[in-house]
Parts: structure tokens; C-alpha cells; sequence
């Protein structure tokens, strides 16, 4: 194996095809962070974090920098001592997690693509194809409707709802996307956005109005784990925790306070190789498992693929960034990510 010798970190910046909505804000631009880990040897990895102030905690003129400095710990380094070298780039900055993504998704990226393996080797399995759902920001009902039309016309029967702002106007959202596609499954992301009686009461109203969901994903704030337990007591829906669970401790909690039934392991809040321990905690204690992501291009969203393909643990794939971009750094579109190697196989 050969030793790195340049680690380039650069912004870029991603426009939405649509102004996208959930309970914590508005966004229009996918302001992203690219990492570029070149090895004496000619191998090129690339890695992508999309960070996002209210859930990662960083700007991204933050994660730039903190990928930049995270550049000089594997300047020098082997490349085949990525396990020993991310947990040491961890260890440095605990918590900057998207710079920490594209960063750990660079090296693993160059040492596949120094090797000629495709990612997903390094997590058990082969490259194969990986179907998303599609994700239906927060609108006014008629206007989700027809986004959950396009969505059904275009191939996607797996839909993801966000929610989290008033009840009612949440309750009458989902009612009337099932209304608009109902052989589609529907499931709803709160995004942290109600309390505990206010969860309670949006699974009577879509019950009520005769819509089935998959799951509720993070009702109430990450840190009432307390009160995620407490919601799955009362709501007969599959709840899911997604912003609880950023590190294998975060999951080994709620497995313990039986606070959830599914939980959302995303490479952008964990990285590839913890996303890995996190799936083997969620399997252990028969939790089924949700993958999702953030604004990232097909850089960060086909090495979430390779992660999916490799483990073959996911019930639930909610992997659409990409698609909510105007332009993506590679020309496909629909329900399916077609993943190849060697690495993720994307070259942006």
C-alpha cells in the first residue's frame, strides 16, 4: 500500500431544484464540502459532508476548516490504516461530523480505489442496486399532493412525508398525499419538531382519516430520549429515532430505554465505518434499520449505497438528496441508484 500525499478540501455548492421545508427551516442551496485524498501510488478518493447547523452543529465554513485540519493527520499516512486513522481523526474533533464524513469517505474511497474494490466490499457485500424512496418537503396539502403525484409518476412507491409544524396542518398534509398516490407507502419525519401529546395526537388524525404509515421518524426532541420511549408506548405507528442516534453509544441507549423501533443510522451524523457498529447494535436487539442522508450529491449518497449493499441489513432507504438537487454530479435520476466500483465509482 502506498502513504497519502495531498488532502484537498474545497466548498461547493449545490442548488435545489425546489426551495425544500422541514420543521427546522427552509433550504435552497445544498452548501457542501468536498475532500479529494490522493496516495503516492495515483489513487484519487472523494468524500462529501452537507452540513447543517440545526442537526450537525457546523456551518460549513466550520466543516472546511475542521477538514483542513484534519488534512495534516493523514498527511504521510498509509492509506491501509484507515480503521486506526479515522478513529484517530475522530478522536480530534468529536462531533464535527460532517466534516468528519467527507474526510472518513475520502480515505476509504482511495484505499478501494487503490486496491480495486468496490466500497461495499469493505462492509460485506457487492456493489448492487440500491431503490430510495422520495421525500415530500412540508407544502400546503394541495401542493404535496401533486409533488407525491410526480414523485408516484417517476417510479418512487416509497414516500417520505416531513412534518413536525401544527398538528392539523400535518395531519391534513399526509391525508392528502395518501388521498393523491394510495397504492404508495407513506411514512412522516417530524424532525424533532413535536412534543410527546402532540405525536400522540398526529397518529390519531391520519388513523382517523384511514392512513396507514410506516413510521413516525423522531417525533420529539433528540434529547428526550425519555419521551421517544413514551411515544412508542402510546402510538401503535413504528417510531424511529434519527437525531437520538449519532454515535454506537447514542444507539446502545436507545436500545436500552427501548425508545424506538427503528433507527435512522446516517452516514452523514456517523460516518461509513460507525454506521456499521450502529447496524450491529440495531440487529442484535431486532430493531430494524433506516439509512438515510442529507443534501449530498451522488459523492455522498452512493457511499451510503455501497454501505447499504455491502451490509444488507436496511428496511427503510431514504437516500434522495440527490435527486432534490437541480443538477447532481452524475446524469441519472428515479428510484434506483445504480452503485459500481472501484470505491463509490463516483468521480465528481
Amino acid at each position: 500500500m502506498s502513504d497519502v500525499v495531498s488532502v484537498t478540501v474545497e466548498p461547493f455548492d449545490h442548488p435545489l431544484e425546489e426551495p425544500f421545508e422541514i420543521s427546522l427551516g427552509t433550504r435552497r442551496t445544498a452548501a457542501n464540502v468536498l475532500v479529494t485524498v490522493e496516495t503516492e501510488a495515483g489513487a484519487v478518493g472523494y468524500g462529501e459532508g452537507s452540513p447543517l447547523p440545526p442537526i450537525t452543529g457546523e456551518t460549513r465554513a466550520a466543516a472546511v476548516e475542521t477538514a483542513r485540519t484534519l488534512a495534516d493527520l493523514l498527511d504521510g499516512e498509509d492509506v491501509a490504516d484507515y480503521r486506526d486513522l479515522v478513529g484517530e481523526i475522530r478522536a480530534a474533533v468529536p462531533g464535527a461530523v460532517s466534516a468528519l464524513f467527507a474526510v472518513e469517505t475520502a480515505l476509504l474511497d482511495a484505499y478501494c480505489r487503490e486496491v480495486d474494490i468496490p466500497l461495499s466490499a469493505l462492509f460485506g457485500g457487492r456493489p448492487a442496486p440500491v431503490t430510495t424512496d422520495m421525500t415530500i418537503p412540508i407544502l400546503a396539502p394541495e401542493r404535496a399532493a401533486d409533488r407525491a403525484r410526480r414523485a408516484a409518476d417517476a417510479g418512487y412507491d416509497h414516500l417520505k412525508i416531513k412534518t413536525g409544524t401544527d398538528v392539523d396542518d400535518d395531519v391534513e398534509r399526509v391525508r392528502a398525499v395518501a388521498r393523491a398516490v394510495p397504492e404508495a407507502s407513506l411514512k412522516v419525519d417530524a424532525n424533532q419538531g413535536w412534543t410527546v401529546t402532540e405525536t400522540c395526537r398526529f397518529a390519531d388524525g391520519v388513523a382517523d382519516g384511514g392512513v396507514a404509515l410506516e413510521l413516525i421518524e423522531q417525533p420529539v426532541p433528540a434529547s428526550d430520549v425519555a419521551g421517544l420511549a413514551r411515544v412508542r408506548e402510546r402510538v401503535d405507528v413504528p417510531i424511529a429515532a434519527d437525531e437520538a442516534v449519532f454515535t454506537p453509544a447514542d444507539a446502545v441507549r436507545i436500545v436500552r430505554e427501548e425508545a424506538a423501533d427503528v433507527v435512522n443510522a446516517k452516514l452523514g451524523k456517523s460516518g461509513p465505518l460507525a454506521v456499521a457498529d450502529i447496524a450491529a447494535i440495531a440487529t442484535g436487539a431486532d430493531l430494524d434499520l433506516m439509512i438515510g442522508c442529507m443534501l449530498e450529491s451522488a459523492v455522498g449518497i452512493h457511499t451510503s449505497a455501497h454501505v447499504v449493499a455491502g451490509l444488507g441489513a436496511f428496511t427503510y432507504v431514504d437516500l434522495d438528496g440527490n435527486r432534490l438537487l437541480a443538477e447532481d454530479v452524475l446524469d441519472d435520476d428515479g428510484p434506483e441508484h445504480e452503485i459500481s466500483g472501484p470505491g463509490h465509482g463516483v468521480t465528481p
